[in-house]
């Protein structure tokens, strides 16, 4: 009953949040034990009660006071410097862009939305198919997720009870590996398609560029020398990187008025309640799973299937992407972690950090899978552009992140380097 609930409450299209307490709610009804829904809030309210959760609507934040202050533009301006002037210059910019607007963003989907507006009708002037451009974009904000700041590792830590900084620095050589495995492609496909090279920049367009924009810098660097230099928690990290934003937006760039923090902060603020809904909901869906004896139930059918602890990970791979690709990133991990979690660890040893890196990256990419794949139609939507062509266009990028997430999958060095 409860699994015909979910699924049906799915496909009607409600709310993940309230489709997990519904089937939590369902799931004690049916199991006759109703003395559970005498603690249904508390539950919800203590999956909230952790300081690591702080950072989400302070990343958010970040997000919100980048975009008033017209750092963007500066950032793909700076990135126009070092590759401008390659072939395919535009393709290159449009990523590297995306790596710096990552180290400061960490949401995939406000990533996609707000630089598929920018990049796409750039690299359209300068001869780039619509359809590329789409997917060159959609593709960068995949990095979104993994180079930190970073909601989804956020999050997962929370599930996992570990801490937050460790999954943050966790993410960093994945997010360079992915980049760079990106500019690989895009070189193959530039020389491929004959993409025109960019414009190369003078000298003082160089130095003026690299004035306006190094400060921006600064938000990222505040926010991963505190976490790496130990000087605070990932929470503190992104408070001083949003009050550094709101300075540069004020007093720097100067298109970040004082009025229009209040506006601000109300948005994020909404944004902020929807992730920390999901977050308390997906709590008591947990507990509620953990009564039910569900975890060690699947733990049991695949110690049936897979053997060794790469077979493990192979199978989580698979069944992460077909889930992925009908459920929002960080929907579908609160839903998996508490079950896949402990016998990832318990039955096969897998470091808790290195298995979140995998499952993190593996749902990410199913923002940009159909059938649903909530980051794929954002981008068309935004070009104004069919999601199968951007899809279609875009398999190069899905093929090497899906390789990339191979490699992670069985070297768990890359994934701990820093730790």
């Amino acid at each position: 009953m409860t699994v015909l609930i979910f699924f049906l409450l799915l496909v009607v299209g409600v709310p993940i949040g309230i489709i997990l307490c519904s089937a939590a709610y369902v799931f004690i009804l049916s199991s006759g034990n109703t003395v559970l829904l005498d603690s249904f809030g508390l539950q919800m309210f203590s999956s909230l009660n952790n300081f690591g959760l702080l950072a989400i609507p302070l990343f958010i934040l970040i997000g919100e006071l980048m975009n008033g202050a017209g750092i963007t533009q500066r950032l793909i301006r700076l990135a126009a410097v070092f590759v401008g002037s390659l072939k395919g210059g535009l393709a290159y910019i449009n990523l590297i862009a995306n790596m710096m607007v990552a180290s400061i963003l960490g949401s995939a989907t406000a990533q996609i939305a707000m630089m598929t507006q920018v990049m796409v009708p750039e690299m359209e002037k300068e001869g780039y198919e619509r359809d590329f451009s789409t997917a060159v974009t959609a593709f960068g904000g995949l990095l979104g997720p993994i180079i930190p700041p970073s909601i989804v590792f956020v999050v997962y830590a929370v599930l996992a009870q570990l801490a937050v900084r460790d999954m943050l620095l966790a993410g960093i050589l994945p997010g360079i590996m992915l980049t760079g495995l990106f500019i690989a492609t895009i070189a193959v496909l530039g020389y491929w398609r004959n993409y025109p090279r960019g414009k190369s920049l003078s000298w003082p367009d160089r130095f003026k560029a690299l004035y306006q924009a190094l400060p921006m810098l600064l938000i990222p660097a505040v926010i991963i020398g505190t976490i790496l230099g130990g000087y605070g928690s990932p929470t503190e990290a992104a408070a001083l990187g949003a009050l550094c934003a709101a300075l540069l937006g004020i007093f720097f760039t100067k298109t970040l008025k004082v009025s229009d923090l209040g506006p601000i902060l109300l948005r994020t603020g909404i944004n902020s309640s929807l992730v920390l809904f999901l977050v308390a909901s997906a709590g008591v869906f947990s507990w509620v799973l953990v009564f039910g004896q569900v975890p060690q139930t699947v733990a049991a059918w695949i110690e049936t299937v897979a053997t060794t602890p790469v077979m493990f990970m192979l199978l989580v791979m698979v069944i992460l992407l077909m889930l992925g690709t009908i459920i929002d990133g960080i929907p579908a991990l609160i839903m998996v972690v508490p079950i896949l979690l402990p016998i990832a660890t318990g039955t096969y040893g897998i470091d808790p950090i290195h298995f979140g890196i995998v499952v993190s990256i593996n749902l990410i990419l199913g923002l940009l899978s159909p059938p649903v794949g909530i980051g794929l139609y954002i981008a068309a939507n935004v070009a104004k552009i069919s999601p199968i062509a951007v899809f279609r266009t875009s398999l190069p990028f899905f093929v090497v992140t899906f390789f990339a997430l191979i490699i992670l999958a069985l070297v768990p060095q890359i994934s701990l380097a820093f730790l």
